[in-house]
């Protein structure tokens, strides 16, 4: 195991935009650490440079103690798992799991050895026999994993590993990397798109932003206290309700009502509040009218006009409501996160 470190790592592609602009940031030893963001915003040109099949224009690279810049990916001790599997078709499970090991003339003891754990520890004993034909989309996944993990890497680096698979699988599968991870105890970087992805995996998540890291938190500090508005609305669903206001002696006023902002300096703001914190309440000072409403069995999501904008309400399964009609509302005071207008966190 190892850790990983940029420092000040900046990529450019021709003539374009920057593709990461001066990266720091540390994966410590036996972390899981998730890369999100927008499409194009460096996630994977990063991970493509720790595994060194991109070079960086600038910066630094470490595994452990080792500059690694330079180095051939051969050299890194890493291993990658693409979200494209890329099994050899033409080779049974057990010759797609022991190639990479014979390439490195381990010997044929050890081989064995390291396939039959890893085929253990994945679930995938019965399979060593069948080609990548024969495999569902999971168990496709699985094997390009335990080829991952024969190989006994510091880092292990996910590329959307689970992007090609259906809803059900992915969120199983989910789980059981988490619990791989528990048992393995291995750096990890992961590249993800899914929010939902991240949440649940991550010790730590990184967001980024055309090419800049935004925020690096754990997952409920990420929700709970972003650094900006950017990150306010990447992370959650339904999105942040953002709600631009004005701040005059600790009460931030809105179209449509105001709420407390004891300790925010006077001055234009956005009101960020969660869809959770925003509740039907027939003494509320809120009102609006409905204008959608998402019933999903286990919650309702009200979609409401408040004075001119429209906001997200997160409601329990049992709230009557239907759409044109009027209703109130109160948002929870202590839930309330104040942003300034150049879009960074203002705390009181």
């Amino acid at each position: 195991m190892a850790s990983v470190a940029f420092e000040r790592v900046s990529k450019s592609f021709d003539d374009g935009p920057p593709a990461l602009s001066d990266v720091s940031l540390e994966v410590g030893d036996g972390e899981f650490l998730v890369l999100v963001g927008p499409s194009g915003c460096g996630k994977s040109t990063l991970l493509r440079i720790v595994a060194g099949l991109t070079e960086p224009t600038s910066g630094t690279v470490r595994i452990g103690s080792r500059d690694v810049t330079l180095e051939p990916p051969g050299g890194r001790n890493i291993a990658m798992v693409f979200q494209n599997y890329a099994l050899y078709p033409h080779m049974s499970v057990l010759e797609n799991l022991s190639f990479g090991l014979r390439m490195r003339k381990t010997s044929r003891a050890e081989t064995d050895r390291l396939v039959r754990s890893a085929a253990d520890v994945l679930g995938i004993s019965e399979l060593l026999g069948r080609k990548p034909r024969e495999l569902s989309g999971g168990q496709k996944q699985r094997v390009a994993l335990g080829r991952a993990i024969v190989r006994q890497p510091q880092v292990f680096l996910f590329d959307e590993p689970l992007s090609n698979l259906d809803a059900g699988l992915r969120v199983s599968m989910r789980n059981e990397l988490a619990a791989l991870h528990r048992r393995l105890s291995t750096t990890v970087i992961y590249v993800t798109h899914d929010q939902s992805e991240a949440m649940t995996l991550g010790d730590r998540i990184a967001v980024l932003d055309h090419g800049k890291v935004q925020q690096v938190a754990p997952p409920l500090e990420l929700y709970r206290d972003p650094a900006n508005t950017f990150v306010a609305g990447f992370i959650g669903s339904p999105a942040i309700n953002l709600i631009p206001g004005k701040v005059e002696c600790g009460v931030c006023h809105f179209s449509g009502g105001t709420a407390p902002a004891l300790g925010i300096p006077d001055g234009g703001c956005f009101l960020g509040i969660r869809p959770e914190h925003l509740t039907p309440d027939p003494g509320g000072d809120l009102t609006g009218r409905l204008e959608f409403v998402e019933t999903l069995g286990n919650e309702v999501i009200l979609h409401v006009s408040i004075g001119g904008a429209t906001l997200v309400s997160r409601c329990e399964p049992e709230t009557v409501a239907g759409s044109g009609e009027l209703m109130s509302f109160s948002l929870n005071p202590l839930r309330c996160i104040f942003f300034g207008t150049d879009g960074m966190r203002i705390h009181p």
